[in-house]
């Protein structure tokens, strides 16, 4: 079979990604236009791209879609091998060279940002179904920032990835397009030095510092809650930023609607982007990111012991990535090989789900069974009898108005119910007391029993 053919089977397998809609027009001209095709045999395609960033992406990305394909063109199980450019230039048009293809040779030379961690990247973000489309606009948007997704916020749980994702964003950017300005901090940080600069009247710097750069990424807008003056700040940063087609990334823990005490008019602002929320790991991914971390790890940890964490802490990734810490740290300082029995056995208290607060949602969940009834296993599973769903509403209402957990962690806790549930339980018993003055009484009377003011 003839080289030629090769380049046919490469060419119908992008026609029919694209026709099937498997990738998108932005995705095709992000990614397959910048790789050309080498050569192929029987098993094995070899194709050509810009750097070894850009082929780590593809290969996270795309590499089962495209094997795939192939394998179903050619009735034959195929290989995509990727070699990188010699030169930035491609050889068949030497005028079309890209910023990004300008910015390749500048890589590993320019110096890693000084606000940003150099391990989060987007070569070591393990994707999975939890955190796909952040994952996947979050590289868009390091390609080609200030574009369709502006501004962008990812909100979801603590330890799931936030700002892995977020600062990967700003690497991408600092490495590949080095014309752009990238700003990262946390709202805690802001919120200090916008306070620090009205002291020393200094405000005018203060602006300048963030009005002047090309990617302003801040981490927690959450914790901006109750700030009004920062939140002015921030408003008119905000817009200064926007009008100029400048890209502005946001991370929180709960969606923009949710921000208790926030200026409606900078939700607003918020919510005129694109918001997508991250959710906990299922056990493919939790396995996955544990795999990924060995990748840097001396110690050999068995397989099954990997399989065991990943079975047993469901929290998030922080939790998931301290317990493999921590045996890979036994297994130094004692020099013994780890048996399921010792990882259990270290990990006894990692495996207990805690999530701190004053009133848990376990407690709240326990006095409405309690009331209502009914099981602790009912009012967490997948029945929807009315018995068993109007206490499960009242028990989200209630966790809602009493602590500070977001819709995502309450939803978790119910049977990982996705947050819109818990946002419709609410307004359902919010609209239902409305007409039943008798619910009232009795969602106050839970609630001070719940708090232990009886």
């Amino acid at each position: 079979m003839s080289g030629n053919e090769y380049i046919l089977f490469w060419t119908e397998a992008i026609r029919q990604l694209r026709e099937n809609g498997d990738i998108s027009e932005q995705e095709h001209d992000m990614w397959f236009k910048n790789m050309d095709f080498i050569k192929g045999d029987l098993n094995t395609l070899t194709l050509n791209v810009p750097s070894n960033f850009f082929r780590d992406q593809i290969k996270q990305r795309y590499l089962f879609l495209l094997e795939s394909r192939l394998r179903d063109i050619t009735g034959n199980p195929m290989k995509i091998n990727f070699e990188i450019r010699k030169n930035a230039k491609k050889a068949d048009n030497p005028k079309d060279l890209s910023t990004r293809d300008k910015t390749t040779n500048h890589q590993q030379k320019r110096k890693p940002h000084h606000q940003l961690r150099q391990d989060y990247d987007f070569s070591n973000f393990v994707i999975g179904s939890n955190n796909f489309f952040a994952a996947s606009a979050a590289q868009a948007i390091g390609l080609n920032p200030g574009g369709a997704y502006n501004p962008f916020l990812i909100y979801g749980g603590v330890g799931l990835g936030k700002t892995h994702l977020m600062q990967s964003i700003g690497n991408s950017i600092h490495y590949l397009l080095i014309d752009k300005k990238v700003e990262y901090i946390t709202a805690e940080t802001f919120i200090n030095e916008f306070i620090h600069s009205i002291k020393s009247e200094t405000q005018s710097q203060f602006k300048n510092k963030y009005r002047k750069v090309d990617v302003l990424l801040i981490d927690d807008i959450h914790d901006l809650q109750n700030k009004k003056e920062t939140q002015e700040e921030l408003f008119h940063t905000f817009n200064a930023l926007y009008e100029a087609k400048k890209q502005l990334v946001f991370t929180c823990d709960r969606p923009p609607s949710e921000l208790r005490n926030f200026a409606d008019r900078l939700k607003s602002r918020f919510e005129r982007g694109l918001n997508v929320d991250i959710q906990p790991p299922n056990f493919e991914t939790r396995h996955a990111i544990l795999r990924k971390k060995m990748e840097s790890v001396s110690t050999n940890i068995p397989d099954e012991i990997l399989e065991l964490i990943a079975k047993n802490v469901t929290t998030n990734i922080r939790d998931l990535e301290a317990s493999l810490t921590k045996i890979v740290a036994y297994a130094e300082l004692v020099g013994k090989r780890i048996t399921v029995e010792i990882a259990q056995r270290q990990l006894k208290g990692n495996f207990t789900s805690s999530i701190p607060s004053n009133i848990s949602i376990d407690r709240v969940q326990r006095a409405i069974s309690e009331y209502f009834n009914i099981t602790l296993a009912d009012l967490k599973g997948k029945k929807r009898t009315k018995k068993i769903s109007f206490p499960r509403q009242i028990a989200m209402y209630i966790i809602r108005e009493i602590t500070d957990y977001s819709t995502t962690e309450i939803g978790l806790e119910f049977g990982g119910r996705d947050h819109t549930t818990v946002m419709h339980a609410y307004q359902r018993i919010e609209d239902r007391m409305k007409g039943d003055p008798t619910l009232e009484p009795i969602l106050n009377a839970l609630t001070r029993s719940i708090r232990g003011d009886n």
